[in-house]
């Protein structure tokens, strides 16, 4: 949280939720970024600030209330603090990711679109069952291909587009970044319980580390 913000009102018990953060998901982005040679981006403010993966101009983009918590800290701001926020932290971040599109279009270097989270085991008392989820909307090449890989350990439960669904309202970076710039893309969510430790990241970033390029080698980039 930024110091001037403090805890938005809310104890630490709740900070070190999902509502605040995504766990074990910066772990493996950096794990996979260094074996596959890929530059990491990762947004270091909780989304209670302000969700960095949400267009600026819906209501979850700086929530009131978050699951069953109530935000106080995110009450009655004025436009001119909604800005701030986005000016401080959102901004930054997003001109970072442009900065490194840039980059490598100007050497001519094609560009694969990774986006890490996590998601709860249960939601508002419902169990969910699967292990990972690929997520996607208009471009289905990537999801769609890395999913059929998963599948094929029969250990694992893959959902598609489970436990969330990708649109125009809900989601920015692979709207912005994949779909408008014709950039092939996939949203990858695990599990949390699967990320709990050291094992289970070093894992999941073994495991994506050898399929990604597997399910990049027959699309077009």
């Amino acid at each position: 949280m930024p110091r001037s913000l403090g805890s938005l009102g809310l104890p630490e018990s709740e900070l070190s939720r999902h509502i605040a953060w995504d766990l074990g998901a910066a772990p493996v982005a950096r794990l996979l970024a260094r074996s596959l040679g890929a530059f990491a981006i990762l947004q270091t403010y909780s989304r209670l600030v302000i969700d960095c993966n949400r267009p600026l101009d819906v209501p979850s983009s700086i929530p009131v209330i978050s699951e069953h918590t109530v935000i106080p800290g995110n009450h009655h701001l004025s436009e001119a603090q909604k800005s701030e926020r986005a000016r401080a932290v959102f901004q930054p971040y997003h001109q970072r990711i442009v900065r490194e599109f840039e980059r490598r279009a100007e050497v001519a270097q094609a560009s694969v679109l990774v986006a890490l989270h996590s998601f709860t085991p249960s939601f508002k008392g419902v169990s969910r069952p699967w292990h990972a989820g690929m997520l996607y909307n208009r471009d289905v090449r990537l999801g769609r291909a890395l999913g059929e890989l998963l599948r094929r350990d029969p250990e694992l439960v893959v959902g598609d587009n489970e436990p969330y669904s990708v649109s125009d309202l809900s989601d920015y970076g692979l709207v912005v970044y994949g779909e408008k710039r014709g950039i092939a893309h996939v949203e990858i969510e695990i599990r949390q319980d699967l990320l709990a430790d050291e094992a289970g990241q070093e894992a999941w970033a073994k495991r994506l580390s050898a399929l990604l390029p597997e399910a990049c080698a027959g699309i077009v980039l």
